[in-house]
């Protein structure tokens, strides 16, 4: 790829001769063509002073003539032979000359501002010298953003390529910032002979919607009369907002006083470019006194931005044409140029000018405007503060901004209805139940709405801080058709028992949701016949019948263990037996006392407690099972969705709702299948005759009914997650984001709660409620404490036996001890006391002194204490 490298700030000799022409085709009437041709001739100036080469300009005046200007090209192509067209203000020209051009192989350098996407393709020697549109839409998205404006009006000048140049990229912008574009007024061209009376008509028309954000684009003559008009109309007061494009506000320099005054309020885009540097400064000087000798009687003479563009224009087909080559070559010179102009960087992409990178942010204030800072890409806004750049995704940074009206605070954007204009408010007429939606009339044929869906509505609007005037209009079509006279604009809004899915979505917007979601399936209910041989079990939950297991094991443990040393039947036997023996003493003792009679006093102190609590329990078992074997129990007749579908049964639900798709469309039910339901009443009716098998209910309905019809219906399957009740605004509504806050503060406060038990208290239901079957099981929670008394004095007689067995173990087994040592000490004493040779070897044959008798070493008694382990040794000795 071949790059110009010849730059215009060289001041390198290449010869000297006649290089060629350039034709020129401008409005000398217009500002815009007066800028242009003064930038052009000193471009034309300088380039040929640098290079030492004669480059001439061959200028026509258009006189914003297409015709005129088509006559001009022709002229320029095959009388004065020129090498390139530069020009051509608008595109109505641009594209007269273009084809003329592309058949004659002359390279066109479009100055228009604006040009369709198109525009390239279709003509092969078309160059667009102004940059696209789409970034500057995204800076005027970012302003409407950082405002929280929802919905915009655009107001534009029906050329052939403003609509297809502005619009797409500005619908694009502002959906990712979260508005749209509520209404668009296309105006005719300035020069069409009725553009006076179609300005006006189109102004009257805006005025009368509620969004009061304008988005301007135009040319300077068009926007001079809208702006006179908006005036007059009261459209420029306070609470509005006006934004201009750089189509309007990058002539703003030049605009005299009362041009300007009549825009006081306006934002405005402006192409940024560099004013500070030395050749710019140099070409401002030499602009305004070259701009005077020829324009005398013009106030303003300061270049703008579509000076700057001519001016490199010149310098980008001059630097192509320093070659001589053909005019396909001087196309694709023209194409492959890269060099920075007299303020910015020049580059071509598909032979259009690189898209600006930065806008100017200007605000008018009295008869002048002030810059406000800067938006790029990527930074978002700018302001340069003691020599640094702040940058910010908000406008705040840029500091105040003067609105029209004169107030410095945010404008809301939107006017407020009015009692003349209130909100026209649609309501469902032929509601399903009547207790969410009800319109009814007098004698004297006055309507009534009301019902639980209006209440909440009145309820969020006393959290609005602003008053919402507003009226009913019943509207009797499906929910659906509701939604889409929303999306007409036949009413501003629907307010009732309005479902919130994702096709009502497309055509609308909708409310926090004041209800929950959820779709459920009533279904008849029968009598339970399942599990009937087990129900001796249900009294207890599992956890109860294992601690009072369990702590009866424990109560016959601590009987036996006290009693065995007493009672010879608890101590015979194999380990079986006397297991078999703890178990039976286990259990008797909940009926009755045992039937041996207890020989300790802990023993019946455990036994007492333990039947008092189990004279407790069996006496509640007994209750609970009497209750659950009298009382009739329920089951719903269908469990699952698959039953309804493999017994290809008949469901019902309403018609107008859009639970039918929902259950062709993902419950796979067959549409042959559903029946219309109308009325609550009529959904009892047809369940209990078996007309339907299962009713579709959303969740807010199915709580109402159930309420209503609190014996013989039951909820049964899951509850499929869709749905909820919501208003319906327009889409990009500026009241919707505070009915939503209004909603969840209704929601939080209680108040929404409130309407709900009000709405469910007030049917009256005589049905005696069926008790779940896991809640009418006595659990240990009920007993824990009569377990708690019965183990811990079982425990505490336990620790006391046990304490006291262990004392007269250790108290034995000393006396034992003692006995031992005695019999010890006794021989000693008569081993000293008598020769050695007298001594018998027969411990039987010690005698003692004077009448003592001979004690035998077999007898129980040893100096008069008695060995507890020798019992019964005498009896055994004499045997």
């Amino acid at each position: 790829m071949a790059t110009i490298l010849l730059l215009p700030g060289a001041a390198a000799e290449v010869g000297t001769g006649q290089m060629g022409s350039i034709g020129v085709i401008i409005d000398n009437s217009s500002r815009i063509g007066k800028e242009e041709i003064v930038a052009m001739k000193l471009a034309i100036h300088d380039f040929n002073n640098k290079t030492n080469r004669q480059l001439d300009l061959h200028v026509r005046d258009s006189q914003s003539d297409p015709v005129l200007t088509l006559l001009s090209a022709r002229n320029l192509i095959k009388k004065r032979r020129v090498q390139a067209i530069i020009g051509l203000e608008t595109w109505e020209e641009a594209s007269l000359v273009v084809e003329l051009g592309s058949k004659a192989h002359i390279p066109v350098v479009s100055l228009a501002d604006a040009a369709p996407q198109w525009a390239t393709d279709r003509w092969p020697f078309l160059v667009l010298a102004s940059p696209e549109k789409h970034l500057q839409m995204k800076a005027v998205a970012a302003i409407i953003g950082s405002w929280g404006w929802r919905r915009i009006n655009v107001i534009y000048e029906d050329t052939n390529s403003a609509g297809s140049e502005i619009i797409p990229f500005l619908a694009d912008a502002l959906k990712q910032v979260g508005s749209e574009i509520g209404y668009l007024a296309a105006l005719p061209p300035s020069s069409a002979v009725n553009s006076s009376s179609s300005l006006s008509d189109q102004l009257q028309w805006l005025k009368g919607k509620q969004s009061q954000v304008y988005v301007v684009h135009s040319s300077l003559s068009m926007a001079e009369r809208l702006f006179s008009k908006a005036n007059e109309l009261g459209m420029m007061e306070k609470g509005s907002v006006w934004i201009t494009t750089d189509s309007i506000t990058n002539l703003v320099h030049s605009m005299n006083s009362s041009i300007i005054s009549s825009m006081e309020g306006v934002l405005g885009m402006k192409s940024f470019f560099q004013e500070d540097g030395a050749r710019f400064q140099d070409f401002y000087s030499r602009f305004r006194q070259k701009f005077r000798s020829l324009y005398p009687k013009e106030d303003n003479r300061e270049p703008g931005i579509f000076a700057v563009r001519a001016y490199d224009a010149v310098w980008t087909v001059a630097l192509a044409m320093d070659n001589n080559g053909s005019t396909q070559q001087l196309l694709e010179k023209i194409e492959l140029s890269d060099f920075h102009g007299l303020t910015n960087r020049i580059k071509f992409e598909r032979r259009r000018l690189v898209p600006q990178r930065m806008f100017q942010i200007v605000n008018v204030i009295g008869k002048s405007y002030r810059e406000l800072g800067f938006w790029s890409e990527g930074s978002g806004f700018a302001k340069p503060t003691n020599g640094q750049i702040q940058n910010s995704s908000s406008m705040d940074i840029l500091g105040q901004v003067f609105w029209p009206g004169g107030p410095t605070s945010t404008p809301r954007g939107w006017t407020l209805p009015t009692s003349e204009t209130p909100l026209r408010i649609g309501v469902p007429l032929n509601a399903t139940f009547k207790q969410f939606v009800s319109v009814t009339y007098d004698e004297g044929g006055n309507q009534s709405v009301s019902g639980f869906s209006i209440e909440v509505f009145k309820a969020v609007l006393k959290h609005l801080n602003y008053s919402l005037p507003y009226e009913f209009f019943p509207f009797s079509g499906t929910y659906d058709d509701l939604v889409e006279q929303v999306h007409l604009k036949k009413f501003d809004a629907v307010v009732g028992d309005t479902s919130i899915v994702s096709k009502r979505w497309e055509q609308a917007e909708f409310s926090h949701p004041y209800t929950e979601p959820g779709l459920l399936m009533i279904v008849p209910e029968q009598v339970e016949t399942s599990n009937r041989a087990w129900l001796f079990m249900k009294p207890f939950t599992k956890a109860m019948w294992v601690l009072t297991g369990a702590i009866t094991i424990y109560n016959g443990f601590t009987l036996w263990l006290i009693e065995r040393n007493q009672n010879p039947e608890l101590m015979t036997g194999s380990i079986l037996n006397q297991m078999g023996t703890l178990v039976c003493l286990s259990f008797t003792t909940l009926f009755s006392m045992h039937g041996g009679r207890q020989h300790s006093n802990l023993s019946r102190l455990v036994m007492v407690v333990w039947l008092f609590a189990s004279l407790v329990i069996t006496n509640s078992y007994t209750a609970n099972l009497t209750s659950m074997l009298t009382v009739q129990r329920l089951e719903p007749t269908v469990v699952d969705v698959e039953d309804l579908k493999n017994a290809n049964a008949i469901v019902g639900c309403s018609g107008r709702s859009f639970v039918v798709r929902y259950l062709v469309d993902v419950i796979r039910i067959k549409e042959s299948n559903i029946k219309d339901i109308t009325s609550a009443d009529e959904y009892a009716r047809a369940l209990r005759s078996g007309e339907i098998a299962a009713a579709f209910i959303e969740a807010p309905y199915a709580k109402l009914f159930l309420a209503q019809n609190c014996k013989g219906f039951a909820a049964s399957g899951k509850t499929y997650k869709v749905g909820g009740f919501g208003f319906v605004f327009p889409k990009g509504s500026s009241i919707l984001p505070d009915i939503s806050k209004a909603v969840l503060e209704v929601s939080e406060n209680g108040e929404l709660g409130v309407l709900e038990n009000n709405l469910i208290g007030s049917q009256n239901c005589d049905s005696n409620a069926e008790i779940s079957e896991d809640s009418s099981s006595l659990s240990p929670s009920s007993f824990w404490v009569l377990f708690l008394i019965t183990g811990g004095v079982s425990t505490v007689c336990l620790v006391i036996f046990m304490a006291r067995e262990r004392l007269t173990y250790s108290y034995n087994h000393l006396l034992g001890h003692m006995a031992i040592w005695r019999l010890i000490s006794a021989v000693m004493r008569s081993w000293r006391s008598h020769p050695r040779d007298r001594f018998s070897r027969g411990i039987s044959d010690v005698e003692s002194n004077g009448n003592a008798q001979h004690t035998s070493m077999h007898s129980p008694q040893y100096f008069g204490y008695r060995v507890p382990w020798q019992r019964n040794y005498s009896s055994r000795s004499s045997s």
